[in-house]
């Protein structure tokens, strides 16, 4: 079995290819055309430096991965070619005045805020919350107190999940996140790249950021029982929020460890957030599968290879638009004229 080093991310209406020198992206337009994307990219996480050091290695790709796929959504959106329906508020609008960004842009960066701050809110402040009820005046054993915050987390994040794949837009979302492990999948079985091919793969794979979000929560109960409980609800999430890096850097070394061997226990690790994923990905359409390849075929290329492949595509794009707007104008005109006559 060939060795991945690209690993992706599900994006609107297409997929993200990450590999150790770009993010390479490639997204279905409105007019159903393949959109790509390109930018040079390398992590801070180098072999033989401090960042590169292990745990801290994996405090750096929780940082760049969060960065990225907020990056990457907003730029998927653009690529789309929707537009925003909503008016943006006097808010937004100053917002885009004082910063010289695009109103887009704005909303987008206000949106990934709001999901952070109900990221903090949905995992930190309410598992602590319905922890202090649920131990109110209780003398309970400080393990214990931790072990049961740290459940209600967990099922917290179960239930989170299970509702966004309720909605439709987020399904389709997940499809495209199939469609990026069939490609990976494809791949790694040595099979020729082809839609056809990749469907018979499976949609499951060890080193999936589900594995690693389940792994964070996991981690977290152990690692939290050893801190300790404390009275003050204050300081219990502000000791969570201050050691997340930590829990961070310590699954991702877990991670790595269950996707590189291959035994009874690395199973076991994985074998959670391998069920996840029948949640966080859904079969995807053949017509998917030929995105995410389309990404995956741009982040295996050299730097120049990709960028010239992505100027490449644009000017076909650029083509057919022009053409089509020549073709339009070519038939509103003899409507004008006729209407000029009859006036």
């Amino acid at each position: 079995m060939k060795k991945c080093e690209v690993g992706g991310q599900a994006v609107m209406e297409g997929v993200m290819m990450k590999s150790p020198s770009g993010i390479a992206m490639a997204v279905r337009d409105g007019k159903g055309r393949i959109v790509l994307d390109y930018k040079k990219f390398k992590t801070k996480a180098q072999k033989g430096t401090f960042y590169g050091l292990p745990v801290v290695r994996g405090v750096v790709a929780f940082v760049e991965s969060i960065s990225t796929g907020m990056s990457t959504l907003t730029k998927s959106a653009e690529m789309t070619g929707e537009a925003i329906d909503e008016e943006p508020t006097k808010f937004e609008l100053w917002l885009s005045k004082k910063m010289g960004k695009s109103v887009e842009k704005v909303i987008m960066g206000l949106a990934g805020i709001l999901a952070v701050l109900l990221a903090v809110g949905l995992f930190f402040l309410l598992p602590q919350f319905i922890s202090s009820i649920i131990f109110s005046g209780s003398e309970a054993p400080s393990i214990t107190k931790c072990l049961v915050e740290g459940l209600v987390r967990l099922c917290v994040f179960i239930g989170y999940i299970l509702f966004c794949a309720s909605v439709k837009d987020v399904r389709r979302v997940f499809m495209y996140h199939g469609a990026e492990h069939k490609t990976i999948a494809c791949y790694e079985a040595e099979d020729e790249l082809t839609p056809e091919n990749a469907m018979k793969h499976t949609r499951l794979h060890p080193r999936c950021g589900t594995n690693y979000l389940f792994l964070v929560m996991a981690v977290s109960i152990l690692f939290f029982a050893i801190v300790g409980w404390n009275d003050s609800l204050l300081v219990r999430v502000a000791t969570r929020l201050i050691f997340l890096p930590v829990v961070a850097g310590l699954s991702y070394e877990l991670l790595k460890f269950a996707a590189r061997h291959e035994n009874l226990l690395t199973r076991i690790i994985r074998a959670p957030g391998m069920g996840l994923q029948y949640i966080t990905t859904k079969e995807p359409t053949p017509d998917m599968i030929e995105v995410a390849m389309e990404a995956f075929h741009l982040a295996m290329l050299s730097e120049d290879e990709a960028i010239a492949r992505v100027a490449e595509r644009n000017a076909e794009i650029a083509a057919e638009d022009a053409a089509e707007a020549e073709k339009q104008a070519g038939t509103e005109a003899p409507k004008a004229a006729e209407a000029a006559e009859n006036a």
